[in-house]
């Protein structure tokens, strides 16, 4: 009997995405533009902390975003509404992550010309998002404190592509059975020396820190 052969079609959709990947973080390198992507569960925060830090940077930095949602467009229209940079909304058609064909196309339809960095609102949810690399130059993952800290024990591969951890919406810890050293070490068992902020965009506390280090970040890009 003829042997079957046998292919893996996940592994090989992922080296292809992967090759593309490159392909990108070389393009935007050249360009000098950095390129974040913001992954974590729906209701974590992400839109309203983006807005924060946008507001924060844009008087230094040229921004664009790409929000990224199976429908609707209201997270692109309140990051425009608050902030004023470029913004486009893609939707995936029902798929639950983005892969590194639909980022290029995202990239295409915003346009890099005049930008120093652009942000992808990837689609909410812990699992999907991890397993394609968009082409970014750094993944940053939330966590909110309603989730709990035991998340990065649940979903493993969310927390070790992460390049930082923002743990959001501290401003209602009180109610809810979260330690911030527990976060860190579950964080830590996934990747070890990944920086962890502690913010509540809503108070505006905590944020300097991210602000800081997402600063350094961009013009260390930028000057290579």
């Amino acid at each position: 009997m003829e042997q079957i052969k046998v292919v893996e079609i996940k592994e090989d959709i992922r080296s292809r995405n992967n090759e593309q990947a490159q392909s990108i973080k070389d393009e935007l390198k050249k360009k000098k533009v950095f390129f974040l992507n913001v992954m974590s569960s729906p209701g974590s925060g992400k839109t309203t902390l983006l807005v924060n830090l946008i507001n924060r940077l844009k008087k230094d930095f040229r921004i664009g975003v790409i929000e990224a949602d199976i429908d609707s467009d209201v997270d692109a229209y309140t990051v425009s509404e608050a902030t004023g940079v470029k913004v486009i909304q893609i939707h995936t058609a029902g798929a639950c992550h983005l892969t590194c064909q639909m980022s290029y196309e995202a990239l295409c339809a915003l346009g890099l010309d005049g930008l120093d960095f652009v942000i992808l609102e990837n689609i909410g949810n812990l699992v999907c998002p991890a397993e394609f690399d968009t082409g970014a130059a750094a993944n940053m993952v939330l966590l909110s404190v309603p989730e709990g800290e035991d998340k990065p024990l649940k979903y493993p591969l969310m927390f070790e592509v992460a390049d930082l951890v923002v743990v959001t919406k501290s401003d209602v810890q009180p109610a809810f059975d979260f330690s911030l050293e527990r976060a860190r070490e579950n964080v830590g068992m996934r990747k070890t020396g990944v920086p962890v902020f502690f913010t509540s965009a809503i108070k505006d506390e905590g944020v300097d820190a991210l602000e800081n280090y997402l600063r350094k970040e961009i013009n260390d890009y930028i000057s290579r």
